[in-house]
């Protein structure tokens, strides 16, 4: 058996970009999850649409759209992707306080998503936090993470809740 190894360095330990050439071109899918924690009063001004900056939830939502599409452009190795299917979904949530950021990406290719779906909920997160800034620097981005994923050779996968 051979023990797991990290696939985008080469014999020699350098950086190095997987060639997935050879590779079956099939559906693959991945979500990811993040939350911008903030204070109440925060969470009021965004749900109430009173940002000065205007709408924190849908100008995040958008912003993390236009990430995934970018993600080779910010992420050194990545494959650069012709995505079917980019979601971002952005939910107040008054038990953090917060908000949550959901984010599904899909693509037909040689090559998996997750890097676009978590490129989608990080920049989501980092536009509610620009445009909320002003009222509450003390606002933390949280819990990053795939969630899921489907497709390619490596077979379907659940983080663990």
């Amino acid at each position: 058996m051979t023990s797991p190894r990290l696939t985008h360095l080469d014999a020699a330990g350098a950086a190095n970009m997987v060639d997935v050439g050879d590779k079956a071109a099939t559906s693959r899918e991945a979500r990811a999850e993040g939350r911008v924690v903030m204070r109440p009063e925060t969470l009021a001004l965004i749900r109430d649409g009173m940002a000065k900056k205007g709408d924190v939830i849908a100008t995040a939502r958008i912003a993390g759209i236009m990430a995934a599409k970018k993600t080779s452009d910010l992420i050194p190795l990545c494959h650069p992707l012709l995505l079917t299917k980019v979601q971002v979904d952005i939910a107040l949530d008054e038990s953090l306080p917060g908000l949550r950021v959901s984010a599904l990406a899909r693509v037909t290719g040689q090559t998996g998503v997750e890097m676009e779906a978590l490129t989608a909920v990080s920049v989501a997160c980092l536009t509610i936090y620009d445009m909320a800034k002003a009222v509450d620097r003390g606002m933390q981005i949280e819990g990053i993470r795939v969630i899921e994923k489907s497709g390619g050779k490596s077979g379907d996968w659940t983080a663990e809740a």
